[in-house]
C-alpha cells in the first residue's frame, strides 16, 4: 500500500539516462537517503512485514549497511555488517557467486549467536546473486534468515528467480 509519504519518498528517487551506459535508466536513492523524513518512512515499510520477528539487520555493503542501522536503531536490535571481501580481518563465512560480468566474494564476521533471526536488507533488488549469497553466509553462521528487504526492485531482472521472496517497498 503506498502511502502519501512513501510516494513523496519515491519522488526523491533520481532517474538518470544511459548511465552506466546507453539504453540503462539509472535509479539514485541518493537524495531519498537525504531526506530524513524519507529514509525513516521508507525503512519502516522495509520492516513492517517482519516486525518482533528478528533479532538483528544484516545489511549488505554499502547502501544496505545504512538502511541495516537505521532499521537496528529503530527496532531496538543490532546490525551485521556484510562485506565486500578483504574488509574484515577475521571473517567467519565468506560466500562467492556469479554475476551477470563475472563473480564476486562477500564476507561477515563471527558476531551471530546461533539460532539468530535475520532481518536482511539491501537497497536494490535486481539478478538476486548478493541477496541469495548473503542470505548463504546467514546460514553458515548459523543463523536463519526470515526475510529479505529492498527499497527498490527492478522487476525485469528477475532477482527473484535467485534471491526468492524479497519484500519491496518499490518496483521499477
Amino acid at each position: 500500500m503506498t502511502t502519501p509519504a512513501l510516494a513523496r519518498a519515491e519522488s526523491l528517487i533520481a532517474l538518470t539516462p544511459d548511465y552506466p551506459e546507453p539504453g540503462v535508466l539509472f535509479r539514485d536513492i541518493s537524495p531519498l537517503l537525504a531526506d530524513a523524513h524519507a529514509l525513516r518512512d521508507v525503512c519502516a515499510a522495509m520492516a513492517r512485514p517482519f516486525r518482533g520477528q528478528f533479532d538483528i539487520v544484516g545489511g549488505i555493503e554499502a547502501r544496505g549497511f545504512l538502511l541495516a542501522g537505521f532499521i537496528a536503531a529503530a527496532e531496538g536490535v543490532g546490525a551485521l555488517p556484510i562485506r565486500k571481501a578483504g574488509k574484515l580481518p577475521k571473517p567467519a563465512a565468506v560466500v562467492s557467486y556469479e554475476l551477470e560480468y563475472g563473480t564476486a566474494t562477500i564476507e561477515a564476521p563471527g558476531v551471530l549467536e546461533a539460532g539468530a533471526r535475520v532481518l536482511l536488507v539491501d537497497d536494490v533488488l535486481a539478478t538476486g546473486g548478493t541477496i541469495a549469497a548473503a542470505q548463504e553466509i546467514i546460514a553458515q553462521l548459523g543463523a536463519t534468515t526470515i526475510g529479505s528487504a529492498v527499497i527498490l526492485e527492478l522487476e525485469g531482472l528477475g532477482g527473484r528467480a535467485h534471491a526468492g521472496d524479497v519484500h519491496t517497498v518499490f518496483t521499477a
